[in-house]
């Protein structure tokens, strides 16, 4: 698989599966690979803040089982991510986000924000 072939979904059909998934009580796995202070001025909720800078030594956070889905402003560093956990770890269960959390909030989509 190279680098052209990487799994993406864009925000409109990470949605209902995001939704589904929290009404069901069993959240989808979803990485923000943003800097904490952008995490915290808005999130999609449940994500978990692992920032790029910081993924090689955080690859536990991503299984390699099921689906994980990856995301950042626009979805360019966690496209990043991806080809480094892809490269290092030889993960293929990694979906990249298209438009990030910008089109998940464009989208009138829930975002947390930290106080």
């Amino acid at each position: 698989m190279n680098a052209m072939q990487m799994k993406e979904m864009n925000v409109n059909e990470l949605y209902p599966k995001w939704l589904i998934a929290n009404e069901k009580g069993r959240p989808i796995k979803l990485i923000d690979v943003r800097e904490p202070h952008e995490y915290a001025a808005g999130h999609v909720p449940g994500a978990e803040l692992v920032p790029l800078r910081s993924v090689p030594a955080r690859v536990d956070a991503f299984p390699q089982d099921g689906e994980v889905f990856v995301i950042c402003r626009s979805g360019g560093r966690s496209a990043q991510a991806i080809q480094f956990l892809r490269q290092q770890q030889g993960h293929d269960n990694l979906i990249n986000i298209a438009g990030g959390t910008m089109a998940w909030a464009q989208a009138g989509y829930p975002i947390d924000q930290e106080a």
